[in-house]
């Protein structure tokens, strides 16, 4: 029986490695899905009607690989748009996403914080927002 028991625990940890996120860093820009996936960089100095534009913002690294950030809202992301950022949080082995724990901007040659999940949570518990 203990054998029985110790195969089926290591059965299911084997089936669901592949879906487990390991922490990583995601370095690249903000840019609108669309235009990811239409091959085109969003319009500099055309944000504002761009962000009106799209629904989904996405960071595209240098590579040419893009990552969903799920648990940051767009208004979050629409504020970077074709801006240098850093996502620090939990990779998916199985999708092109991570989920932030803390999303860095790069300006005037330094990284600055821009979100963190802390930070939301405690404005969300200070508002009384359910979660």
């Amino acid at each position: 029986m203990r054998k029985l028991s110790l195969f089926i625990v290591f059965l299911f940890v084997l089936v669901l490695l592949p879906v487990w996120a390991a922490a990583g860093t995601v370095e690249g820009s903000v840019q609108g899905f669309t235009c990811v996936t239409t091959g085109k960089v969003c319009p500099v100095g055309k944000e504002d009607p761009m962000i009106a534009a799209e629904r989904i913002f996405v960071v595209l690294t240098k590579g040419g690989s893009y990552y969903f950030v799920p648990n940051v809202d767009r208004a979050i992301l629409a504020r970077h748009i074709n801006e240098t950022v850093r996502v620090t949080g939990d990779v998916s082995a199985q999708y092109p996403s991570i989920q932030a724990g803390k999303i860095e901007v790069f300006k005037k040659g330094a990284w600055k914080t821009a979100w963190t999940q802390k930070a939301q949570d405690e404005v969300f518990e200070f508002l009384g927002l359910c979660r």
